[in-house]
């Protein structure tokens, strides 16, 4: 769009460029906290998902055990034993984005005859109870990491919006209205100084 080479329009195009480099820092300042906020994310989500790997590997002693598992009726099988409820998160707001914060994992409360069971299903249950826990955290984790990863890619957009093009055009605007309006303001000199000439020279 082609620019008004008018006075008026000099001092928006100032008034522009002055809320454009009085906004840029913000935007820059937000943009560095979500890419360290992003990197301390996506840790901690490797390291739930390692310990997730660990406690599963930890399952290859119970191979034995969860064979046995399958002799048992359908209604008093382990993973009628486990079973969770709901996911418990709070919110938390990081740079301007809610993010959900893994609080825990909860299970239904099944009670059960431990006449009805060999020793090893409280231990099993409570491993099962600690991975189905970590699979929660590893998924809340992943929800907060795209959510401030998205957010990331909208600031760096906008910072890059600002320095590449909204401010050096402000800056091209406010250079090609004070040329022009410079050359006029020397043509009115020099058409007064003509004009006051031939005024003399017909006062002779």
């Amino acid at each position: 769009m082609a620019v008004k080479l008018t006075k008026n329009e000099l001092k928006v195009q100032k008034d522009r460029l002055k809320q454009f480099q009085r906004y840029l820092p913000t935007l820059q300042l937000k943009k560095q906290q979500l890419q360290a906020v992003v990197m301390q994310a996506a840790a901690q989500l490797e390291q739930v998902e390692r310990q997730r790997q660990a406690a599963v590997a930890g399952l290859d002693d119970w191979v034995a055990v969860f064979a046995e598992n399958d002799s048992f009726p359908p209604d008093k099988r382990l993973e009628t034993l486990v079973r969770p409820r709901s996911v418990v998160c709070g919110q938390e707001n990081i740079a301007g984005v809610t993010v959900p914060v893994f609080q825990e994992l909860a299970f239904e409360d099944i009670q059960y005859d431990v006449a009805d069971y060999p020793l090893w299903v409280d231990t099993a249950a409570v491993r099962l109870r600690e991975i189905a826990g970590l699979d929660a955290m590893a998924k809340t984790l992943r929800q907060r990491v795209t959510l401030l990863e998205r957010e990331l890619r909208a600031t760096a957009q906008r910072v890059n919006l600002f320095e590449k093009v909204k401010i050096p055009e402000a800056k091209e605007n406010i250079r090609v209205i004070g040329i022009y309006l410079g050359d006029q303001q020397t043509s009115a000199v020099v058409r007064g100084k003509i004009a006051k000439k031939k005024l003399q020279e017909v006062g002779r």
